[in-house]
């Protein structure tokens, strides 16, 4: 019978990660979907995730999941929730003519970052 070996374990070095890009939408904001099965559905931003470029909006990608009742309480069954989307499928809608448009940044005098409608060149403001 071989000897039991001790391998020394070596630590793996940390993952890169990725920069966090900034996003044109935020959570709170009324977005259109612009491609996929969802095209041309409108919704409100529930959630962004800048680290992985994605965001949830309300009653779009609706998913079905089978759960499992885990405390006394809980039922089981199955449960319809809506998933991630990628953030370049979704398009900010305009609040003057309510269309999609695209956004730049404007810094103001006082130093604030505002984004700014590029359809009809209003301000449009952060709803968080």
């Amino acid at each position: 019978m071989k000897p039991l070996v001790y391998k020394k374990s070596y630590r793996k070095p940390p993952k890169a990660t990725r920069p966090v890009q900034k996003m044109h939408v935020t959570k709170g904001d009324f977005v259109v979907v612009i491609s996929g099965d969802d095209k041309g559905k409108r919704g409100k931003v529930l959630r962004a995730t800048p680290q992985k470029q994605r965001v949830v909006i309300e009653g779009i990608n609706i998913v079905k999941r089978h759960r499992r009742a885990r405390q006394q309480g809980e039922e089981s069954g199955i449960i319809s929730f809506p998933a991630p989307i990628a953030v370049c499928k979704v398009m900010l809608i305009d609040p003057k003519s309510d269309a999609p448009t695209r956004v730049k940044r404007r810094v103001d005098k006082d130093g604030t970052v505002e984004r700014v409608s590029v359809r009809s060149g209003e301000p449009i403001p952060r709803s968080r």
